[in-house]
């Protein structure tokens, strides 16, 4: 039929030149084909991923915890957190403590190996003075504490001689400061003249009943604490001792204990 219309040509000058559609133009068309492709090249590995990796079962499935599973997601995370505190406060560096440093201008003194102390720290601890003659190896002014007895003036004096007679010697009476203990010596008792009054002396070696103190007469042959007690509340009760039977009159002193001290105390 064509054929027929070319060769006759009025036929083809009367039929109407009718134009063809285009779909899309070649360059968007060519675009649209390579989107397409690499979007299907990259579903293509997801997908061979998905069935390498993850099985069969879970293909598809969607990943919902759930509110139980959120629950235990934020105890697991908390529980975490409290771990990573810990271990960061353990781990803590800790400040090494410093020695103290000695103080400036203090000096530890150590003590004198031989044992001697010093003059002041001696008349310290040894306020009495006491004057030792007679059969002692080394007589003359001895320094002992207070409350100190005979027997420790003697042995501070270096002890008895060999053969002094120490009999008339009271050796447990105390001393007082300034009387002087004779040791030895025939006919010289051992002390308290040094307690004496001035205005009035006593006779040698007799405590003064109106001036001794309670450890001079707790030093008397049978006196104790208690008796040289009551012998100064009798005194400061009645003023003084006029006389030595007095002491009769004393609780605890009998015929038998004041023939012992008749001869020991005066007035």
């Amino acid at each position: 039929m064509l054929g027929a219309l070319a060769t006759r040509p009025e036929l083809a000058e009367e039929s109407p030149t009718v134009p063809l559609p285009i779909t899309a133009a070649p360059a968007e068309a060519q675009r649209a084909g390579v989107g397409t492709r690499v979007g299907t090249a990259i579903r293509g590995r997801a997908g061979s991923a998905v069935r390498r990796w993850v099985p069969e079962g879970w293909r598809g499935a969607r990943l919902d915890p759930g509110r139980p599973g959120a629950v235990a997601l934020t105890l697991v995370t908390a529980i975490a957190a409290i771990v990573a505190a810990v271990g960061v406060w353990v781990g803590r560096p800790r400040p090494e403590p410093v020695p103290a440093l000695p103080a400036a201008g203090l000096v530890t003194v150590s003590p004198d190996p031989t044992g001697a102390a010093a003059p002041a720290s001696a008349d310290a601890a040894a306020p009495l003075v006491v004057s030792v003659v007679g059969k002692v190896v080394r007589p003359g002014l001895v320094r002992v504490p207070e409350g100190s007895r005979v027997a420790d003036v003697i042995e501070v004096a270096g002890g008895p001689l060999p053969g002094a007679d120490l009999t008339a010697t009271n050796l447990a009476r105390r001393v007082v400061d300034g009387e002087q203990i004779a040791v030895g010596v025939p006919g010289a008792p051992d002390g308290g003249g040094g307690a004496q009054g001035a205005g009035r002396p006593a006779a040698r070696g007799k405590i003064d009943l109106n001036r001794a103190t309670v450890e001079q007469l707790d030093g008397l042959p049978g006196v104790g604490p208690v008796t040289a007690s009551r012998i100064v509340e009798w005194r400061t009760r009645n003023g003084r001792f006029s006389r030595v039977e007095q002491l009769r009159e004393i609780e605890g002193i009998g015929a038998r204990r004041f023939g012992q001290l008749r001869d020991l105390v005066t007035v």
